[in-house]
C-alpha cells in the first residue's frame, strides 16, 4: 500500500510540475508586460499602440519633461486601454527601482526616454551626458538586479556621423559625432554592449533609425512636444498652420543634388512595428548573440526641399520658408541600408514620404483647431 501511495503521490508532483511548466509557458508567450520609458513621448506613445496591437501588455515611465499624459487619452480612445504611467525622472535611481519593485513579471524593456534635440545639446552638452547615459545606467542596473531579460535601445542614425559611403549599413564605421546629442547615443550602445558581453542571460537590440515623422492614422495621437520643435516635418506642419511666421532650410551649399541636406523620413509607425518586431524576435530566439544592431528606415533619402515640397503636393498648402546659413551638428546625409532588419526582424516600411506629410498635417489640424 506505501509503494502505491508513493507512486500516487509522485504522479500527483509529477503531474503539478508539468502543469506549472505549461503555466509558465502560457505567461511567457502570452502574457507578456513591458515597460516603455519615455511611453508619453512621441515615438514611445505610437510604440505603445502597436505593441497593444500585439498582445502586449504596457506600463509607461516618463517624467514630463517634454510630453504631457494627454497621449495616453490618446492611446486609451485607439486600443481601449488605459495605460499606467509612472512620473518618475529615470536619472533617480531609487524613484526607478520602485517602478521594477511593483512590475517583477517585466518580460522587456524599451528605453526611449532622452533628451533629443540636437541644436540644444551643442550648447547644453553636460545635460545631455547626464540625463542621457545617466538614465541608462539606472535602467540597466534595474534589469541586472531583477533579472528582465530584454531591452531594446533608442539609438540614431547620428551615430554614423558624416559617413562617407551612403547607404550606411549596420557595419558602416562611425565617423566623429557631429553634436552631443548623437555623442550620447554613440556611448549609450557602447554601455549596452559591455553589459550585453557580461550578462549573457540578458539580450538587447539597438534600433539606429534615422527621421520620424507623421502621426496615427486616427490623429488620437502624433507629434506634440512641451518644448520647442526643431525637428522638419513638425516645423513644416506649424509654419503651414499658422504657429511660425515662416521656416528656415538651413544650408544650400551641400554636396546635394540641390544643395540641402538628405535625411531618411520614417513613418512613426512603421518605428513603432520595428520595436514590437525586435522584442517578438528577442522572446522566440535562442541566445547565440546578445546584443544585434539593426537600421530602421526607409531607405531613401530626401533633401529637405524634396520634404518640403512633398508636403506642398499632398496637402496642397504653400510654405512660407527662406534659405539661412548651415546649423550646427548637422550632418550632409544619411539614409538607410535596411535589408538586415527585413531579413532578420521580418519588419519593412510601409508607408512613403507622402503618407508621412498627409498624417502629420491631418495631425497638426486636429490638434490646433480641434477639426479632423
Amino acid at each position: 500500500m506505501r509503494k502505491s501511495s508513493d507512486l500516487q503521490t509522485k504522479s500527483w508532483e509529477f503531474s503539478n510540475r508539468i502543469r506549472l511548466l505549461h503555466f509558465i509557458h502560457f505567461y511567457i508567450l502570452y502574457m507578456k508586460k513591458v515597460l516603455v520609458t519615455g511611453g508619453c513621448g512621441y515615438i514611445g506613445s505610437h510604440t505603445i499602440v502597436d505593441l497593444i496591437d500585439n498582445g502586449f501588455e504596457v506600463i509607461s515611465i516618463d517624467n514630463l519633461s517634454n510630453s504631457t499624459e494627454e497621449s495616453l487619452y490618446g492611446i486609451e480612445k485607439i486600443t481601449g486601454k488605459r495605460v499606467r504611467n509612472y512620473k518618475v525622472d529615470l536619472c533617480d535611481a531609487k524613484q526607478t527601482r520602485e517602478v521594477f519593485e511593483k512590475h517583477t513579471d517585466l518580460v522587456g524593456i524599451i528605453h526611449f526616454a532622452a533628451l533629443k534635440s540636437v541644436e540644444e545639446s551643442v550648447f547644453q552638452p553636460l545635460r545631455y551626458f547626464r540625463n542621457n547615459l545617466g538614465s541608462l545606467v539606472n535602467i540597466l542596473s534595474c534589469a541586472d538586479e531583477f533579472q528582465i531579460p530584454h531591452l531594446i535601445f533608442s539609438s540614431s542614425c547620428s551615430v554614423y556621423g558624416n559617413a562617407t559611403d551612403l547607404p550606411v549599413t549596420e557595419e558602416t564605421s562611425f565617423q566623429e559625432a557631429e553634436c552631443p546629442y548623437a555623442r550620447t547615443k554613440q556611448m549609450g550602445e557602447k554601455i549596452i554592449e559591455d553589459f550585453c558581453k557580461t550578462t549573457p542571460a540578458f539580450s538587447a537590440i539597438l534600433l539606429r533609425y534615422f527621421n520620424p515623422a507623421g502621426a496615427h492614422s486616427s490623429t488620437f495621437i502624433g507629434e506634440s512636444p512641451s518644448n520647442k520643435v526643431t525637428n522638419l516635418v513638425p516645423v513644416i506642419t506649424e509654419t503651414a498652420i499658422g504657429k511660425r511666421a515662416s521656416m528656415t532650410v538651413f544650408g544650400e551649399d551641400y554636396d546635394t543634388r540641390d544643395g540641402s541636406c538628405i535625411r531618411d523620413y520614417i513613418h512613426v509607425m512603421d518605428l513603432a512595428n520595428a520595436h514590437t518586431k525586435s522584442l517578438q524576435y528577442l522572446i522566440g530566439k535562442k541566445n547565440e548573440q546578445n546584443c544585434e544592431i539593426y537600421n530602421v528606415g526607409l531607405g531613401e533619402g530626401a533633401t529637405v526641399l524634396e520634404a518640403v515640397n512633398a508636403f506642398e503636393k499632398t496637402t496642397g498648402e504653400k510654405l512660407n520658408y527662406k534659405i539661412g546659413p548651415r546649423r550646427a551638428g548637422d550632418v550632409v546625409a544619411i539614409y538607410a541600408n535596411k535589408d538586415k532588419a527585413s531579413e532578420h526582424l521580418g519588419w519593412k516600411p510601409t508607408r512613403s514620404i507622402e503618407e508621412i506629410m498627409k498624417t502629420a498635417w491631418a495631425w497638426e489640424i486636429k490638434r490646433t483647431k480641434g477639426e479632423g
